[in-house]
């Protein structure tokens, strides 16, 4: 297109402009951010120091902090300076990797909520034989599958959205690069981007969420048969995982696969922010709060860094 200029940097659009706006944003945003790393650095703390909970489910709670970590720190600090100075530019290859990041730390988030609710399901119907199904070489396999296959995944959709060329206009309507916002700008056929975008959220987050649908089913089910309390305190910590795993799924679902033209930009910021910051902000809280072994851990390591010090 000779009468188009090709963007060689992007404008943040963020939230709605004047100062008491922006230090309130910044305030929100910083305050969520400092809790969700003290909670999860908790979290790994704990799970990694306490030798009671080196067990598979814990394993892979660590590995979710260390993930909710990074997950956040991509979006978040960025915003909240941008929203205290006021510059918004991003240059075309920090957006890609941005977007690289995001999509990676979103296919491991569904990835690890899954596999953690299989753990559950295992753990709750078939007690006596969990230690044998979950050792410790499948999980760290799983793991290491996850993490290859999430690289390969945000590498396919961030290679197929900078194929295209960028010359409608260079704010993006988001207050980070995602995708749907970059494919709004494009002046190329983003029918292929569309069609990837729509057949991977089908097959990868329909096929994660019917593994956790499925999982469930079968923990009701043994609940409800069970006449002792061990099954049904071990329900207790699955209630949470579906809260995390409703608020994720429905808001990023929201953003991706939502027409653009009945795209409002302050309600896709308010659904992203939700998938970015929601999920890793609530995960050290319920994880922490609504198990035992969790807040017993935590208070011997309190009473341990208290009484060492003597």
């Amino acid at each position: 297109m000779t009468n188009s200029s090709i963007a060689t940097e992007f404008l943040l659009l963020g939230f709605p402009d004047g100062w008491n706006m922006r230090v309130l944003y910044f305030t929100v945003f910083s305050l969520i951010y400092l809790g969700t790393l003290l909670g999860n650095l908790l979290i790994i703390t704990v799970t990694t120091a306490d030798q009671t909970l080196h067990k598979p489910m814990y394993f892979f709670l660590r590995n979710l902090s260390i993930l909710d970590m990074c997950f956040i720190s991509i979006t978040v600090p960025n915003a909240c300076v941008n929203s205290l100075t006021g510059n918004r530019t991003i240059s075309v290859g920090g957006c890609a990797t941005q977007i690289f990041l995001v999509i990676f730390c979103a296919y491991e988030e569904i990835m690890f909520l899954s596999i953690m609710a299989w753990d559950r399901n295992v753990a709750i119907c078939q007690p006596l034989q969990y230690p044998i199904i979950m050792n410790p070489q499948l999980c760290v396999r799983m793991t290491l599958a996850s993490l290859l296959s999430g690289l390969v995944y945000a590498g396919v959709h961030t290679g197929n959205t900078f194929r295209l060329s960028f010359c409608h206009s260079n704010v993006v309507h988001q207050f980070f690069c995602d995708v749907p916002s970059l494919l709004r700008l494009s002046c190329s056929d983003t029918t292929s981007n569309m069609v990837l975008l729509l057949v991977s959220i089908i097959i990868i987050g329909g096929g994660c969420f019917g593994i956790i649908i499925l999982s469930y089913i079968r923990i009701f089910s043994a609940v409800l048969k069970s006449t002792t309390r061990a099954p049904r305190k071990a329900f207790s910590t699955c209630t949470p995982h579906i809260l995390v795993v409703s608020i994720f799924l429905s808001s990023i679902t929201g953003v991706y696969l939502r027409p653009s033209a009945t795209s409002d930009t302050l309600q896709d910021m308010l659904l992203s922010s939700f998938y970015t910051m929601v999920p890793p902000f609530l995960n050290p809280l319920i994880y922490s709060l609504r198990n035992e072994q969790v807040k017993k851990a935590v208070g011997r390591l309190i009473h341990r860094q208290l009484f060492s010090g003597q």
